[in-house]
């Protein structure tokens, strides 16, 4: 297996959580259930689940009347695409 194979799953790995999480929150937050803590939700998307976490918000409805997370969330997928580019230009 090589390192981009292991790039890929771990990425769709952390995606597919961070679209989970998001449905999660939502079902306990009708509930009224005790919820996931926003730094977890942001600290999934960080270590890689953006697009995910992305995808959550809008399929659930979730968080999307927090700015914060709005523009947070694509802030953050846009730095990683950044980082990505410019660590593929470095490396070749």
């Amino acid at each position: 297996m090589t390192v981009y194979n292991i790039l890929i799953l771990y990425l769709t790995v952390i995606n597919l959580i961070g679209f989970a999480v998001m449905g999660i929150d939502k079902k306990k937050a009708v509930k009224r259930l005790w919820r996931i803590p926003e730094s977890t939700l942001f600290i999934i998307a960080i270590i890689g689940g953006s697009i995910g976490s992305i995808i959550g918000m809008r399929v659930f409805h979730h968080k999307t009347r927090h700015w914060y997370f709005v523009l947070g969330m694509p802030f953050i997928l846009i730095v990683q695409l950044s980082l990505a580019v410019l660590i593929y230009r470095i490396i070749g």
